[in-house]
């Protein structure tokens, strides 16, 4: 009778002698496999624990890492005081072209966004050259770097797709090409700004769609101050709001 101290090989031995009733020899093949279907138990077991210990680490990393990219250049009240600017540009269009068909009415319309367009440009990065000035070092210069190549390629197409559309006199389109253009500057810099700003972005390509598809004015006085003049402020609500979500999560 062959020995093997292979638990399995004796479990299976205690069983055949009790139905056999007597010794029963098993052949170094069957000892083999049966070794070999216990170490395949064994890894099976400590396979998924070591698994959620790696996914796990990788799920630290990548929020150590977030925390890296994220830049807090990004001004709170730079925000909402554009959408702020968004506002007052709504009224002044309700009192000069409130729904502009003629050619001169939605001349002054583009002049009044277009307005609103390099205020809040001046306003929000302003803002990110003073946070610049009172930031040296060589991570601040990077994200200063990443800020402009991931946002800067959406206001340039969108204001070559403006010149095109103005050119064409298709100024219905205006109002949709901006959200969407928006939506993807601030898709292209999700990594950079708080989270919760993606919501923002689904918004501004929600109404994007709507606006471009949809049969009604898009150029009515209250859409502009309505889209850009709300995101804004809502973004700016989340900027302000991000400090404290992030001491709560660290403690």
């Amino acid at each position: 009778m062959i020995q093997t101290t292979c638990p399995a090989y004796a479990r299976v031995s205690k069983k055949l002698l009790a139905l056999a009733g007597g010794p029963v020899t098993l052949l170094p093949d069957s000892i083999k496999l049966w070794q070999e279907q216990e170490s395949h138990f064994v890894s099976q077991s400590v396979l998924p624990m070591q698994l959620q210990q790696a996914l796990a680490d990788l799920a630290e990393v990548r929020d150590r890492l977030a925390h890296v990219q994220r830049f807090d250049g990004y001004s709170g009240w730079a925000a909402s005081a554009s959408g702020l600017g968004a506002l007052v540009a709504g009224g002044v269009q309700f009192a000069l072209a409130p729904y502009p068909h003629a050619a001169p009415e939605q001349r002054i319309y583009l002049i009044i966004w277009l307005g609103c367009l390099v205020l809040a440009l001046a306003i929000n990065y302003g803002a990110i050259l003073a946070w610049r000035a009172h930031n040296g070092g060589a991570q601040a210069a990077v994200q200063i770097r990443t800020v402009g190549m991931s946002i800067l390629p959406a206001i340039a197409a969108g204001g070559v797709i403006s010149f095109a559309l103005v050119s064409r006199g298709l100024y219905d389109l205006l109002p949709g090409m901006w959200c969407a253009t928006y939506a993807l500057g601030l898709f292209a810099s999700r990594v950079m700004v708080p989270r919760d700003v993606v919501f923002v972005a689904v918004a501004f390509g929600a109404v994007a769609t709507v606006l471009l598809l949809a049969a009604f004015d898009p150029l009515a006085w209250w859409i502009m101050p309505a889209t850009f003049g709300g995101g804004q402020i809502a973004i700016g609500a989340i900027v302000l709001g991000r400090p404290n979500n992030e001491r709560n999560h660290t403690k």
